[in-house]
């Protein structure tokens, strides 16, 4: 038998061993890995990411729509700017996960996000900006910036938005159309 993490079939081996249009498939095929310069885009998937500490990622692809809608489209401005009526509103929302430090996570990064993007232009140019960072050092920059983001929340979320190398093994045939997208600073080494 074939360990987990080998390619099967030109796929990383977790997502060639699910059924061929689950989530994960899809999630595989056409996200995880993929550079992403949308600032609402690269603080939802923040967002999702801190939800899934300690839940499955299952659960949060079955409740990716809820959290969108939750959380107006990633609307930056807006989250930041959520009240204790808003707070209420999520936790009694069955559609995303009700964890109140999440949701204040969510509240507080949103409003250092717009600090970024005050000072950097965007959330993406800060990202950009820190780009040849090692694992060890992004983890301790987000510690520094952001609530409820540990080594495996940061790790994920760069890995996930094309920051860091490892979405996907080199011989998974959708790692070599993420190269074709990487912009040329991301597909050279510092």
């Amino acid at each position: 038998m074939k360990k987990v993490h080998e390619p099967i079939g030109g796929y990383c081996g977790f997502v060639a061993l699910t059924p061929g249009d689950s989530l994960h498939r899809r999630y595989h095929d056409f996200v995880y890995g993929f550079p992403v310069e949308d600032d609402a885009e690269l603080f939802g998937r923040l967002v999702l990411e801190i939800n899934q500490a300690g839940l499955s990622w299952t659960t949060i692809l079955n409740k990716e729509a809820n959290f969108r809608r939750a959380y107006f489209e990633w609307d930056i401005a807006r989250i930041a700017a959520f009240d204790d009526h808003d707070r209420a509103r999520l936790l009694h929302d069955a559609g995303i996960i009700r964890n109140r430090l999440k949701i204040d996570a969510a509240i507080y990064n949103a409003s250092v996000v717009l600090s970024l993007q005050a000072e950097f232009g965007s959330f993406y140019a800060w990202l950009h900006h820190h780009r040849y960072l090692d694992k060890a050092h992004w983890v301790k920059l987000f510690k520094r910036n952001f609530r409820f983001t540990g080594g495996e929340i940061v790790n994920e979320f760069l890995m996930s938005t094309g920051f860091l190398p490892g979405a996907h093994d080199e011989r998974c045939e959708v790692h070599h159309r993420i190269l074709q997208k990487k912009p040329v600073w991301a597909r050279q080494k510092p």
